[in-house]
This record gives structure tokens, sequence and C-alpha cells, in this order.
């Protein structure tokens, strides 16, 4: 039993994209246009377009956005921010510092939020 999470978008052959090719995520299942599974160090991320299977169903009209979102950590913020401004990443904010490190908000392409962490020390 593992913990994953669910992103609803609006193209999963761009969201795949986004995370396969700008944050390093392993493409896992893809069986149909409205969903695919991924992974990173060990968690799963499931994309959903609106109304495909069950999970896109679930709870009235799911929609993308918001500001529930994942995190990852990573080595050197400023490098992999860069790495996203050059694929087309748009950003929620400036980089954000704290006691715990480093952060930002950069959205997928359906506009769901992730936040990079660069952990302090």
């Amino acid at each position: 039993m593992g913990i994953n999470f669910r992103y609803i978008i609006d193209d999963v052959a761009e969201a795949m994209a986004f995370y396969r090719d700008l944050l390093d995520f392993e493409v896992i299942m893809n069986p149909a246009p409205g969903f695919a599974a991924l992974s990173r160090n060990g968690v799963k991320l499931l994309l959903n377009v609106p109304g495909a299977g069950g999970a896109g169903r679930a709870g009235g009209d799911p929609e993308p956005g918001g500001w529930n979102r994942i995190q990852i950590e990573v080595d050197d913020l400023e490098v992999l921010m860069e790495r996203l401004r050059t694929g087309g990443a748009r950003f929620r904010g400036e980089v954000v510092e704290g006691m715990g490190g480093s952060q930002v908000l950069v959205e997928d392409p359906s506009g769901n939020p992730v936040e990079l962490l660069q952990p302090s020390g």
C-alpha cells in the first residue's frame, strides 16, 4: 500500500510531458487518453481529465487549479527554475525564503501548483 496524489488536469499528454521532461517523473501507466500514472522517488502521481474514470467524476465536477499541492525537494532550486522557465512553465510568485529553506510554486500546464523546496543546510 502506498500514498498517491491525484491531479485533475486539462490534457494528459501535456501534463505528462511537464512532469516527465521538466520534473523527472517516470511515466508508469498511460492506458487511455484521460488518465496517466507517474512516479518519482516512490511517490505516485495520478493524472485525470474531468470525467475520465470514477476519479474524474467523484465529488461533483472536478476542475484543475487551486492551492493544494505536492512538494518536491530539490538540490538546486535556481537551476531547476531556469530549466522550467526555458520549458515555458509559469510560476506563482517569487522564491520565498524561510526557516525550512527556499521554495517557489510552479504551475503544471493545467494550473495545478507544485511546490519546489530546496531545504536549508
